[in-house]
């Protein structure tokens, strides 16, 4: 087994490709080494004696080549012989030189050698550099090798880094503390089984996370950036995988040529020639006897380079039997999800599967350290280590602030996480989170005794299994904003003592998630934004103690609203952007009910108001941003009225049947068409806010200056011309709003306006120029005495 550091050396040279090159690979280069000294070997012996030996023969009576015993007589007088009187034959004697012997030697290794003799070496080592080049083929190819390179480079980087092996014991040390975890929590899990997003705890030991300093986090998130990239870029196609088939089967195909003559033709090489070449004339011979003398040796190398070849034709073989016996375009890291913490690992497929399947036949470990960083849940554990070194306690201090209702406010936008150090800020009541892909909320939130709200806005949350405890005892408001319904927390459900909720949803939200709200028992406060054709059954038929429901449709049509009758607790209710064109009858049987709001609809007449009659506790009815082309009479009839809101639609007229709700202390008719305003207003003597902009109306009646409790009056961008004197009277007012209109000056009895300040009046700059001096002053002194 090869180390992450033992990796160095593979940046350079044919080593870089080594643990991508599985077992058969490694032995068959071996067999194509020993080939080529086989061809070396060849090679050598046939360049130091390279020719053949002949010697002249006679045609023997079996029709053999003999060697001539008496050459002539020319010869014979030099001939011994022995005591009996026969010759002595002491060599053959001829009348040939030592040039026409290496004629006759030329002329017979060209004509009558096998071609397989003289060309053995040469044919070994080609072939030999064939099946190489096959081989290795895939190494050079650019298509290849640029992924392989860079593969390799990237496997060296996760093998040394750091975080790898903290990764891996951090998963050893959480499998541990889940198993001591299980009975302590048994009865928690067993209500929360069916939330995926409740993870269990690290509870005993020290995270082995935390000791990852900062330039190797840095280092191992680049990484993980690196893994990315890549994965995009070699899952795309299967070139590899094509190229490794197909060097097999090239090599398969020479396999079968070779052996389709090699080891016929290795039959042919012999030690003893005869020779026939025609220079009797010259010689006095045609046939001559020759002898190869590497005949043996070159027929025992061609037996050993046929043992060689069948050999690495069975390693092609079984590389193709590898290739078919499954699909190696899919990568499965099943065992591994199985075995750690990172269930999330992707499957791969392509050239990056087969690549790791490579890789397995070398070193399976390489595999499952390379794992960690195509791991979500590995990244993000990298990041929030990263997350920790930037935002420490002293920082998070400095960004809390008191918002409207004077409690203590975090907002963090746009990180990897949720910083540890935020789990150290008691104080917190309210923490907003926001485009925050991986907010973990660990047990460490259990020190958050003062926490009482939470904000998540497309941010993806899970909580530790103990945390959840926690938060379903303290949080009080959830507000939930996302796009993803498939990443909507489900542990939002568990939060028993929630008692406002308010969820912002994409329109294909499906309903097993808003059926969770059944187990919210003590919900008081529920918001929905959503486009739904209906009121949810699960809202009115298990949400009891609700007392404030709020829908906004987006415009989609809320069609029926019939089960509304059974929420007989409600006290304010508002469907708001849900196309109604009448207001809805099942209203009228919520007898509790206190504030409407029907804001943003397609109501063009009101005419069952009459009804709200009956509902003696209804004080609030908000009806602006609608099409409502006038005000019914019997409207009147509702003398409980306090508030109501109008603006933004085609009103015309103000009936005076309207200032019989005496109680009314709120009327606001800004953006409609009013061309004048019945003096019976007089009649709402506890009157104090009154909006008319952006109307027509030309002058004011006597009577409104009879409201004497009146505090807010807002005029602006109607047709006055003049502001009456008797405005001193509203002694209460503290803003007046009369820009855009046509007055040329303001009277100065608005000094009697005892309660008005200059930042309350709101006029043109040349208008407020006009008044007295000594009125400005006495407004700036009392504006400073208040300061």
């Amino acid at each position: 087994m090869l180390s992450g550091s033992e990796l160095k050396h593979f940046v350079s040279g044919r080593s870089l490709y080594r643990v991508l090159q599985p077992w058969w690979d490694v032995f068959s280069h071996h067999l194509s080494i020993m080939m080529l000294m086989v061809a070396a070997v060849g090679g050598t012996l046939q360049i130091a004696q390279y020719k053949i030996l002949c010697v002249p023969c006679q045609l023997s009576s079996d029709h053999g080549c003999t060697p001539p015993l008496d050459l002539g007589t020319a010869n014979s007088s030099s001939a011994s012989y022995t005591s009996t009187g026969i010759p002595l034959l002491t060599g053959i004697i001829n009348d040939l030189d030592l040039q026409q012997y290496s004629y006759i030697d030329a002329v017979c290794y060209e004509k009558q050698l096998h071609w397989f003799a003289k060309f053995f070496p040469y044919l070994v080592l080609s072939q030999t550099l064939i099946f190489i080049l096959v081989s290795n083929f895939w190494f050079k190819y650019p298509s290849t090798s640029s992924r392989l390179v860079h593969f390799v480079s990237i496997l060296h980087k996760c093998c040394d880094s750091p975080w790898t092996t903290r990764a891996l014991s951090e998963t050893v040390a959480e499998q541990s503390s889940q198993r001591s975890s299980l009975g302590k929590y048994s009865v928690l899990k067993s209500s929360s089984s069916m939330d995926g997003d409740v993870r269990p705890s690290n509870l005993v030991g020290i995270d082995p996370i935390s000791i990852l300093d900062k330039k190797e986090g840095e280092q191992a998130k680049a990484i993980f950036e690196k893994v990315k990239k890549f994965k995009i870029h070699v899952e795309e196609k299967d070139i590899i995988y094509r190229l490794y088939m197909n060097q097999i089967l090239a090599k398969l195909m020479l396999f079968f040529i070779i052996m389709a003559y090699i080891p016929y033709v290795t039959t042919c090489i012999s030690f003893d020639l005869d020779c026939v070449v025609d220079i009797q004339a010259f010689t006095g011979y045609q046939r001559y006897r020759c002898v190869h003398s590497l005949a043996t040796i070159f027929k025992m190398l061609a037996s050993f380079y046929v043992v060689l070849v069948i050999i690495y034709g069975l390693m092609c073989f079984y590389s193709f039997w590898w290739m078919l016996r499954r699909s190696l375009k899919q990568y499965s890291f099943e065992s591994v999800r199985e075995g750690s913490s990172y269930s999330d690992i992707p499957d791969l497929k392509n050239d990056f599967a087969f690549i790791l399947h490579l890789l397995d036949q070398y070193d399976p470990l390489f595999s499952r350290r390379f794992s960690v960083f195509l791991s979500e849940v590995s990244e993000n554990k990298l990041k929030q280590i990263n997350l920790n070194y930037i935002w420490t306690v002293e920082k998070l201090t400095q960004k809390l602030t008191r918002n409207i209702q004077d409690k203590v406010e975090l907002q963090l936008l746009l990180l990897s996480g949720i910083p540890d150090a935020v789990f150290e800020l008691k104080e917190l009541e309210v923490l907003k989170l926001e485009l925050i892909p991986d907010a973990r909320f660990l047990l460490k939130v259990t020190q958050l005794v003062n926490l009482k709200e939470i904000w998540l806005n497309h941010t993806i949350a899970t909580v530790d299994l103990p945390a959840l405890s926690f938060l379903s005892e303290n949080i009080k408001i959830l507000r939930l904003r996302c796009t993803d319904m498939d990443k909507a927390p489900q542990w939002i459900f568990s939060l028993i003592n929630l008692r406002e909720l308010y969820l912002n949803l994409p329109p294909e939200s499906n309903a097993g998630f808003i059926n969770g709200l059944a187990k919210l028992k003590n919900l008081k406060v529920l918001f929905l934004k959503n486009s739904i054709p209906c009121i949810p059954q699960v809202i009115p038929c298990s949400l009891s103690s609700l007392q404030n429901l709020s829908v906004n449709n987006e415009g989609t049509r809320l069609t029926e609203l019939n089960n509304l009758r059974m929420m007989v607790k409600l006290t304010c209710l508002k469907l708001v952007n849900c196309d109604l064109e009448r207001i809805p009858h099942s209203v009228f049987s919520l007898t509790d009910l206190r504030e409407i709001d029907l804001e943003g609809n397609n109501l063009k007449t009101i005419e069952e108001v009459i009804s709200f009659q009956h509902l003696q506790r209804l004080c609030t009815i908000k009806l602006w941003h609608n099409n409502i082309a006038y005000i019914p009479m019997h409207i009147g009839a509702l003398e409980s009225l306090e508030q109501l809101y109008l603006s933004h639609n085609n009103i015309d007229t103000i009936p005076p049947q309207l200032f019989l709700c005496s109680k009314l202390y709120l009327l606001d008719l800004s953006h409609n068409s009013l061309t004048f305003i019945p003096d019976e207003i007089h009649y709402l003597k506890k009157l104090q806010y009154f909006a008319v902009t952006n109307n027509n109306v030309s002058s004011l009646p006597d009577g409104l200056f009879q409201c004497r409790m009146l505090r807010s009056l807002l005029l602006g961008n109607n047709s006055l011309s003049v502001l009456p004197p008797r405005v001193s009277e509203l002694v209460n007012l503290v803003e007046l709003e009369l820009i855009g209109n046509q007055l040329e000056t303001l009277p100065v009895e608005l000094e009697g306006c005892l309660s008005l300040r200059s930042s309350g009046l709101i006029v043109e700059d040349c208008l407020f120029s006009s008044l007295p001096s000594a009125m400005k002053e006495n407004w700036l002194r009392s504006e400073k005495e208040q300061v």
